[in-house]
């Protein structure tokens, strides 16, 4: 039960936590202020959350379905609430955009994220024979 806890408490802060920038934001605006500099909206940030909620969703239910350990779900929350706080540092520093580089970096540390999650869960598969971790190419 404390696990499922800290799981959910971690849910809803990966989840919550882009929205919460972009609303305390708005109430400190300056009357010289043409835009929100921390507005996370546009394309990217949206495709970015969706992802970011993807990748948790899958974590939840394999963790709900016993397919992960508590250990590996937290692992891979962490990991993944680290690339969803570093969108929200880019997008506030960048007028709530994210440079296309640094999205595509994002979306690739995501989806790293998902493999490991896939390969943990059994439904992913290794390239090589494994002993690297799956990286490809096997050296």
């Amino acid at each position: 039960m404390r696990t499922s806890l800290k799981t959910a408490t971690l849910a809803a802060i990966l989840i919550v936590a882009p929205l919460a920038g972009a609303y305390a934001a708005g109430h400190h605006k300056g009357a010289l202020d043409a835009t929100d500099p921390t507005d996370m909206t546009g394309p990217r940030v949206e495709a970015l959350i969706e992802q970011v909620q993807g990748v948790h969703k899958g974590i939840v239910d394999a963790r709900q379905a016993n397919n992960i350990t508590p250990a590996v779900a937290e692992r891979l929350e962490m990991r993944t609430a680290r690339i969803s706080q570093a969108a929200e540092k880019i997008a506030a520093s960048d007028h709530g955009r994210i440079p296309a580089a640094q999205y595509h970096d994002l979306l690739r540390r995501l989806d790293n994220v998902d493999q490991r999650l896939r390969v943990d869960t059994g439904s992913g598969f290794l390239m090589g024979d494994g002993a690297d971790g799956g990286t490809y190419p096997n050296g």
